[in-house]
This record gives structure tokens, C-alpha cells and sequence, in this order.
């Protein structure tokens, strides 16, 4: 794996937004809390791809 793919500035948020859609999808159906978790990481996504200049 090359080291850039496993650094702690990505690591962390991906891990600490895990950690908020759990505390957050705990009152929601499970249509709901797969919606919430794929907005999530597409928004992810998309500030990675603009941050490295990608997109």
C-alpha cells in the first residue's frame, strides 16, 4: 500500500463521520441510515478528489 493512502488526516474524519452516523442513524430506519451513510461518503469523496486536485 503506498504510504500516502494511509495517513491520519483522511483516516481520522473517515473514522470520527463512522462514529457520527452511528450516533446519529440510531433513531433512523435502515433506508434512512443508508442514504445518510451514502451522502456522507460521497461528500467525502468529493472534498478529497478537490483537495488533491483531481476534479
Amino acid at each position: 500500500m503506498p504510504p500516502d493512502l494511509l495517513r491520519l488526516d483522511i483516516l481520522v474524519p473517515v473514522l470520527v463521520c463512522c462514529a457520527l452516523l452511528w450516533w446519529v442513524g440510531r433513531g433512523l430506519s435502515w433506508p434512512a441510515r443508508l442514504a445518510t451513510a451514502a451522502v456522507t461518503l460521497l461528500l467525502i469523496i468529493c472534498v478529497l478528489l478537490v483537495e488533491r486536485g483531481w476534479l
